[in-house]
């Protein structure tokens, strides 16, 4: 841990297994943000805008330049230290009327990690709220161990599983609620989840998890965990192998503020 002036949201995170950090990501960094998940949703029209996720990353510039932005990482810093890769990223925007619950669960039950010693920061790039199905945490558990997920067919969700029931005092819930550009940061085992959007109102976010170069990506068989990014510091030898950033190519990429320089 490094010294900070987030003492107050550090010691959330440790109390709760969240913190919230506000104004991280300026307006119009989030602009173009929003305006990426508008271009990712018309160029790949077979995907609902919940799963713009982990395979579209590799080759896409504007979303390593986000990801690799300053302000993020020295918030991830806080958590797991200095050397930083990038594991997955994954919007999730959920359409005003239709946007997919997520159901109740622990991010480490699917991921191939170990240690698990991971962070995920989840960037507003719209305000969300209860109205439009902002994330909902369970403060405390990120004492319990990773369970199981199991898989409910009963609702149309976006990650179709969800953990026991029986494991979620969901009368404990807090609402994370968010303006654009600011950030909460939530534990691999913290229980949590999101209502459905049933508003006029878009929700989306983006999900980022960092891990220390410490922890090693276990690929077993056809793994689609392949957007692995050396953002800050030193990699260790034999642990992952990170792809190289992706190069700007007009026509083919979003156009953004200092696309030029990739």
């Amino acid at each position: 841990m490094t010294t900070t002036e987030f003492g107050k949201e550090i010691e959330q995170y440790h109390r709760d297994g969240y913190a919230i950090f506000r104004n991280v990501i300026d307006s119009s960094l989030i602009a173009e943000a929003a305006n990426h998940v508008d271009w990712l949703i018309k160029k790949h029209p077979e995907l609902r805008p919940e799963s713009l996720d982990v395979q579209l990353v590799t080759h896409d510039p504007f979303w390593v330049r986000l990801v690799s932005d300053k302000r993020l990482l020295d918030v991830a810093q806080e958590f797991i230290g200095p050397n930083i890769a990038l594991f997955a990223s994954h919007y999730i925007s959920k359409p005003p009327f239709d946007g997919r619950p997520v159901l109740w669960h622990q991010d480490g039950s699917y991921w191939p990690l170990d240690p698990m010693e991971v962070v995920t920061l989840w960037l507003a790039v719209d305000d969300a709220d209860a109205e439009n199905g902002c994330m909902r945490v369970i403060p405390g558990t990120q004492h319990e161990p990773l369970n199981e997920m199991k898989p409910n067919s009963n609702v149309v969700s976006v990650l179709g599983s969800q953990i026991d029931p029986s494991l979620v005092n969901e009368s404990a819930a807090v609402d994370i609620v968010l303006k654009a550009g600011d950030v909460s940061v939530h534990h691999p085992n913290v229980i949590h989840g999101s209502n459905a959007n049933t508003s006029s109102r878009r929700r989306c976010g983006l999900t980022i998890r960092y891990i220390p170069t410490s922890t090693k990506i276990l690929h077993k068989g056809a793994s689609p965990w392949c957007g692995a990014f050396l953002l800050r510091g030193e990699a260790v030898p034999e642990v992952n192998t990170y792809n190289e950033l992706p190069k700007y190519i007009i026509g083919e990429h979003m156009p953004f503020t200092g696309c030029e320089k990739w």
